[in-house]
């Protein structure tokens, strides 16, 4: 008989991860583990060069190979193969608890609830800057029901209503995301909804890579010019490792 399918499908889109992504499966199997749903874990390779899915498949992942280098075809990739009612989507640096597994879970079997995130919590996070940047982030985020990429919980059937996330942008897929799934939801009498507590703890490697100022240019690129989430030449900042030119 065939296996059945699992209760809740995480995907994690990775690109060139392997100095982290053991960490990420390790503590999601650990979170996991301690839950009484069923679960699989889909690793998308975005055509790493490293040893990124030979990590995933050492872990037991299911690894999914996704060509084209684009955040948001590579979450799609992952969630096509997924077999579970609800999908949660993980940043291949970023390590949800059990606490917040559970509570977006709960969220989801409610019925009233669609799709959501969480607030954010970064590693070492130096200046005053990027903290600054992280709560305003926060606040923006539950003001306007905006969700981080790095974790973001829905129903498959919502998902699969909405069309995924934008394939047409390069970054920002899941602010494109949420609005849509927001929209879907009131027809539907649900809600979009993130969860102020627990947070989900995510790397801020971004803020040993980028400069403030670099990280300010790309804020205000993306503000004023939101067409700019088109092109992948104004949106290095998503794709650009430190040994890596723009």
């Amino acid at each position: 008989m065939p296996k059945a399918a699992p209760q809740v499908s995480l995907i994690i889109p990775a690109w060139n991860e392997a100095e982290l992504l053991g960490r990420t499966l390790d503590n999601l199997r650990q979170a996991c583990d301690g839950l009484p749903e069923s679960y699989e874990i889909i690793v998308v390779d975005n055509d790493s060069d490293d040893d990124t899915p030979d990590i995933a498949r050492a872990a037991g992942a299911v690894v999914v190979h996704e060509p084209v280098r684009r955040i948001a075809r590579a979450r799609n990739a992952g969630a096509k193969v997924a077999r579970g009612h609800w999908l949660i989507f993980v940043d291949a640096d970023t390590w949800p608890s059990r606490a917040l597994l559970r509570a977006s879970l709960d969220a989801l079997a409610s019925g009233e609830v669609c799709a959501g995130g969480a607030r954010l919590e970064f590693d070492h996070l130096e200046y005053g800057f990027y903290r600054l940047g992280s709560r305003f982030w926060n606040w923006l985020s539950l003001r306007l029901g905006l969700v981080a990429g790095c974790y973001v919980f829905c129903t498959r059937e919502a998902f699969q209503a909405v069309g995924g996330f934008s394939e047409k942008v390069y970054a920002g897929e899941e602010v494109f995301l949420s609005r849509r799934l927001k929209r879907w939801g009131r027809r539907h009498g649900q809600r979009f909804h993130v969860l102020p507590e627990p947070t989900v703890r995510t790397s801020g490697r971004k803020a040993q890579w980028f400069s403030p100022w670099q990280h300010f240019l790309v804020t205000a690129t993306v503000l004023l010019v939101p067409f700019a989430l088109r092109s992948r030449r104004l949106t290095w900042f998503w794709y650009r490792r430190p040994t890596q030119k723009p």
